[in-house]
């Protein structure tokens, strides 16, 4: 095998593909990556749960294909100096990448032991804009569970219905959701839950561009084509929680608020609290403004946020800060309005001027008195 590219085209191609190859594996070859030499260089990362693989332009005189160490094929490449790289792989296997005065050899691995990534039988189609789609995986992965006990958590849930798709994310303490309208392909009504492990990679190969994204939804796996790159995944199995019935519809307390103000006020206060006390952040209404503040028994922290509605309301209400703050700096809006029933009841973030764009619902926490 013999290729030439550019440096800058491979080292993309490996970093992209190195995201899927596993640290650790039973299969030796899943550590490295599977390079493809043909029509053009395929670079391929795969954990058996997903892969990426991506394609790069590049003058090729002899096809093949050898497996290289996920990171020890980076860090050469990451370290060569800008220009042309040539790969020259004998039929020993022995490997040499050379660029401008940097010479490497290396011994590479039979890519006959590389397992095949898994073909998506097509069943549902939808294409959504690269930046639509990254916002959306943004502003809700956050409340992905990290509970392997419960795995249909440890993804997000996709649901189309007519002309929208909605996304949830769900971890027992806190729900995320984003809508946006969908119009193309074969859109049919379907869901499907894909890991989120899944979704922040999708999320880093996604542009601020509004070049579409093709999402191929199959009976086990699901596939995104982002360019010149492909993401293959598998698909979460089980029942996921029914988000509309576990949203309040009505609440006795509604305000609205600057975000930006918001977030300043809940980050100055989270500045005492630590991950080994947890102390809860205090929320108390008071005429025209949320008070915000925390007593840890060794320092306390108070802070307040105008706001308008809830006349004559009372509440006090607790949180973990880092949820609560999650949801206010994803929330995609300069004015939120906040919706309460009791100091027991879960607070949802929505947007003030009444769409259904997203709805962030947050758990609160039972308070002690003094703490």
């Amino acid at each position: 095998m013999k290729f030439s590219c550019e440096r800058s085209l491979l080292q993309a191609a490996v970093t992209t593909a190195g995201r899927c190859a596993a640290a650790k594996s039973p299969i030796p070859a899943l550590e490295g990556l599977l390079i493809q030499a043909g029509s053009d260089v395929r670079v391929t990362g795969y954990d058996l749960k997903k892969g990426i693989y991506t394609n790069i332009p590049a003058d090729v005189t002899e096809p093949g294909s050898i497996v290289l160490g996920a990171r020890f094929l980076s860090d050469i490449v990451r370290s060569l100096p800008a220009g042309i790289v040539t790969v020259t792989v004998d039929e020993n296997l022995s490997t040499r990448i050379v660029c401008g005065d940097a010479d490497f050899t290396t011994v590479a691995s039979d890519s006959g032991d590389y397992p095949e990534l898994p073909s998506v039988d097509r069943e549902r189609s939808i294409d959504l804009p690269q930046n639509i789609l990254s916002k959306m995986i943004r502003q809700t992965v956050f409340s992905v569970s990290d509970n392997e006990s419960r795995p249909v958590y440890t993804g997000e849930l996709f649901e189309v219905k007519g002309d929208t798709l909605t996304v949830v994310a769900v971890d027992g303490y806190r729900l995320a959701l984003r809508r946006e309208k969908v119009a193309s392909g074969d859109v049919e009504d379907c869901s499907f839950i894909v890991p989120g492990s899944t979704l922040n990679d999708l999320e880093k190969l996604c542009g601020d561009t509004d070049e579409k994204v093709s999402v191929t939804v199959g009976a086990k796996h699901i596939s995104f084509v982002v360019g010149d790159t492909v993401l293959v995944s598998r698909r979460l199995e089980g029942e996921f929680l029914n988000y509309n019935r576990s949203i309040p519809a009505e609440f006795s307390i509604e305000l609205e608020a600057d975000r930006d103000e918001l977030v300043q006020a809940v980050s100055r206060v989270s500045i005492i609290i630590d991950e080994r006390t947890k102390n809860p952040l205090r929320l108390r209404l008071e005429d025209g403004s949320i008070v915000i503040y925390c007593n840890t028994g060794v320092s306390q922290g108070r802070d307040q946020c105008a706001v308008r509605g809830g006349k004559d309301a009372s509440l006090e209400i607790g949180f973990n800060n880092r949820y609560l703050l999650d949801a206010l700096k994803a929330a995609p809006a300069d004015t939120l309005k906040l919706c309460f029933n009791n100091a027991s009841s879960p607070c949802v973030v929505k947007p003030a001027d009444g769409g259904d764009g997203f709805s962030y619902m947050i758990l609160p926490v039972r308070l002690k008195a003094g703490v």
